[in-house]
């Protein structure tokens, strides 16, 4: 069987981000590290503040040849120039969305624990599929997305797959023989330093 190559950093947005620091602190992140794709995981719906703030991350992510997709906003993504989306709904809507984008854009899936979602969202053309929290997360209903998910998605699925929520350096290490990308948010946005904090879970790759 072949080793896997090491997994990739999809990096996600906090939920709220302040304009004049935020995309400063991102740009210091995507030069510190090869990050593959950004998620956009802006809460709340004001119209507005969503553009803006997707507006100032998008041109700090294309100056550096990195795709970024929005969480749930099929057309905000078109509107806002963004390379696809990021759907919270088990496969739901994935197919609605594909047909809105296009085959060029990126559908992301997020699927909770469910290897079922997540072979119904591939069947519907997402690019890939997201499972979590990996680990302590305030995340859903506390169901976790075990290691064994992993690892026989890895080994029967095509699709690629991103683990993500409540990553620590154990669980990357435990989960980097199984898992295509890891979702990293909050784990290094909570800290002082992201760079740094950013390191630390990737030197566990």
């Amino acid at each position: 069987m072949d080793t896997p190559e090491q997994p990739q950093i999809y990096l996600i947005t906090p939920p709220t981000i302040t304009l004049s620091t935020f995309p400063d602190q991102l740009g210091r992140v995507l030069d510190s590290a090869d990050i593959a794709c950004i998620r956009l995981a802006l809460a709340g719906s004001d119209e507005d503040t969503i553009a803006r703030a997707a507006d100032a991350c998008r041109e700090v992510a294309h100056a550096r040849d990195v795709a970024i997709v929005i969480s749930n906003h099929v057309l905000l993504a078109q509107r806002l120039g963004l390379d696809g989306v990021h759907l919270d709904d088990a496969a739901r809507s994935v197919r609605a969305a594909r047909k809105e984008l296009g085959a060029d854009a990126i559908v992301g899936s997020f699927c909770g624990a469910s290897s079922h979602d997540g072979m119904t969202a591939g069947e519907s053309g997402a690019d890939y599929v997201a499972f979590g929290p990996v680990g302590a997360s305030a995340l859903g209903d506390g169901t976790i997305a075990e290691k064994d998910l992993f690892q026989w998605w890895s080994e029967m699925i095509e699709v690629p797959v991103v683990a993500e929520g409540g990553l620590t350096p154990d669980l990357i290490r435990d989960l980097a023989p199984h898992t295509d990308f890891f979702g990293i948010g909050d784990e290094i946005w909570s800290q002082e330093d992201p760079v740094a904090a950013l390191k630390t879970l990737t030197d566990a790759m």
